[in-house]
C-alpha cells in the first residue's frame, strides 16, 4: 500500500506502478526522479543540538589526541582549518589547536537518525538508506518538481528535527549520489552547506564530464592511479574511451566504468536494504596485554553491540570477533549459534570463548571488537534454557532503560571469571 505523500497529489497525477497507458494503450516508463539526502556533519550537528554552546566552534566528534583515536566527524569551522573526518585525532588538534573534543554518543545518533528517516517516509513508499546519515528516495511517481520536494524534505528536517542537510536529484542514484557531494564542495563558509543540487534529465553526461574521475562509484585510490597512467583524470575523459577496447583491458568491471561516466545507472531504489553486521570495536591507547582489561572491554563491546541490536529490534546467529596484534596483523574468528541472540551476557559468553582460543597469557593487543551478523527480527529469538533466557531479557531490559536515562556508565554486570581445566 502506497505510504501518504507530503504533497496533495490527485490519483490522475500519481501512479502506483510507476507506468501507465496512454490513449493508445500503449505502455511507458516514466523519468525516473531520484533524491539523495545526506545529513551535514551529521554527528556534529546533533551535538550542537544537545550542547547549542558548540555552534559556531571549531570541534570534533572522536577520541582523545595521544591515544590513537581518529575523527568521526568534525564541525564546519574546523574544516576550515584543513580538518577532516578519519584523520588522526592527534594531528586534527596540531591543525587546530583549541579544537574542542566530544565523545559522541551512537545511541542519540541512530535517534535522529530514525526521525529523519520517519519525515522521508512521508514522501516515498521507496525509501533506501545506505548509511546512519544518507538514503535515496525514488519520487517519480510524484507530478511535483524534484527541487521543489527537496526542498520541501530540507525544510522539513531542519524545522521537525532541527538538523541541516544536502540533497541531490537526478534520474539516477549514481548521478544524484555525486549531485550531493558536488553541491557540498562547492560550500567553503564555517556554516553547514545545506546545499541542493539538480541535474536535469539529459544533462548527465554533460554535469559528469569535469568531475575527478574518482567522483565515480568504483573508482578507488588504486584505480585512480592506474587510469591516471592512461591518461584520464575527468569523468570526461573516462566516457570517451573506446568501449571496446577499454574492456579488453578491464574486462567488464572496464565497460561498466565507462557506462557509469556516461550517466548510465539503472539500479532501483531497493527498500529491503537489510543490516548485515552489528559491530563496535577499540583501539587501545596502548597495547594491552592484561587479562582483566581485556575481558572488560570485550564485555562492555558486547553490551554495546547487545544495545544496538535491540533498539533496532534484531537479533543474529553468528557472533564474531576481531582482534588486532602490535605488528597490525588483524585476525577474525566467529561461530554460529542454535538461535538468534540479542542479549549482552550471550554475546559476551561466545566472543569471550573465541577469544580464549586465540589469546595466550601477556600476549599484547592493539585492537578488539566484537560483532554480529545473520540478522532477523529479534521477535523470531527464542529463549535459551528457557527460564535464564526469560531472566536475561528482562534484565536487559531494565539495564536499557537505566542506561537511557542516566548513561552508560550508570550500571553494569560483573563478569565471574571461569579458569580452565
Amino acid at each position: 500500500m502506497m505510504k501518504k505523500s507530503a504533497f496533495p497529489v490527485s490519483e490522475l497525477e500519481r501512479d502506483d506502478h510507476f507506468f501507465s497507458p496512454n490513449r493508445y494503450n500503449i505502455f511507458y516508463w516514466p523519468m525516473r526522479k531520484i533524491i539523495h539526502i545526506d545529513l551535514d556533519a551529521f554527528f556534529c550537528s546533533v551535538e550542537e543540538l544537545l550542547d547549542p554552546s558548540l555552534i559556531g566552534k571549531a570541534f570534533a566528534v572522536g577520541g582523545k589526541p595521544g591515544q590513537r583515536g581518529v575523527v568521526s566527524s568534525c564541525s564546519y569551522a574546523a574544516r576550515q582549518f584543513g580538518v577532516r573526518s578519519a584523520m588522526p585525532t592527534g594531528n586534527a588538534m596540531r591543525l587546530c589547536p583549541g579544537m574542542i573534543l566530544v565523545g559522541g554518543s551512537h545511541s542519540r545518533y541512530s535517534e535522529y537518525s530514525r526521525r529523519v528517516m520517519a519525515i522521508l517516509e512521508r514522501y516515498s513508499g521507496l525509501i533506501e538508506q545506505v548509511s546512519i546519515d544518507e538514503a535515496f528516495l525514488d519520487v517519480s511517481d510524484l507530478q511535483v518538481p524534484g527541487v521543489e520536494i527537496a526542498k520541501q524534505i530540507q525544510g522539513d528536517v531542519r524545522t521537525k528535527v532541527g538538523l541541516p542537510c544536502s540533497l541531490g536529484i537526478a534520474t539516477s542514484k549514481l548521478v544524484a549520489k555525486i549531485a550531493t557531494d558536488h553541491g557540498k564542495s562547492q560550500h567553503r563558509g564555517a556554516t553547514p552547506p545545506s546545499a541542493i543540487t539538480e541535474v536535469l534529465p539529459g544533462k548527465e553526461a554533460e554535469f559528469l564530464a569535469p568531475l575527478p574521475v574518482d567522483a565515480l562509484w568504483g573508482v578507488g585510490p588504486k584505480t585512480k592511479e592506474l587510469l591516471s597512467e592512461w591518461g584520464i583524470k575527468t569523468i570526461g575523459e573516462l566516457a570517451s574511451q573506446n568501449e571496446n577496447e577499454f574492456s579488453r583491458r578491464f574486462g567488464n568491471y572496464g565497460r561498466e566504468l565507462i557506462q557509469r561516466a556516461r550517466g548510465v545507472d539503472t539500479s532501483m531504489v531497493s527498500p529491503t536494504r537489510e543490516m548485515k553486521l552489528v559491530s563496535q570495536e577499540i583501539t587501545f591507547a596502548k597495547d594491552v596485554g592484561d587479562k582483566q582489561i581485556l575481558t572488560s572491554t570485550l564485555r562492555d563491546l558486547s553490551q554495546t553491540v547487545g544495545r544496538r541490536l535491540r533498539a533496532d529490534d534484531l537479533a543474529g546467529k553468528t557472533v564474531k570477533i576481531k582482534i588486532r596484534w602490535p605488528d597490525f596483523t588483524t585476525i577474525t574468528r566467529q561461530v554460529s549459534l542454535d538461535q538468534p541472540v540479542d542479549q549482552d551476557l550471550l554475546i559476551f559468553e561466545s566472543a569471550f570463548k573465541l577469544f580464549e582460543r586465540e589469546w595466550s597469557p601477556g600476549k599484547k593487543v592493539r585492537l578488539i571488537g566484537v560483532g554480529v551478523s545473520g540478522l532477523s527480527g529479534s521477535t523470531r529469538q527464542l529463549p535459551l534454557w528457557d527460564t535464564r533466557g526469560e531472566k536475561e531479557k528482562r534484565l536487559m531490559e531494565a539495564m536499557d532503560e537505566i542506561h537511557e536515562k542516566f548513561g552508560r556508565k550508570a550500571v553494569h554486570r560483573g563478569i565471574v571469571e571461569k579458569t580452565r581445566d
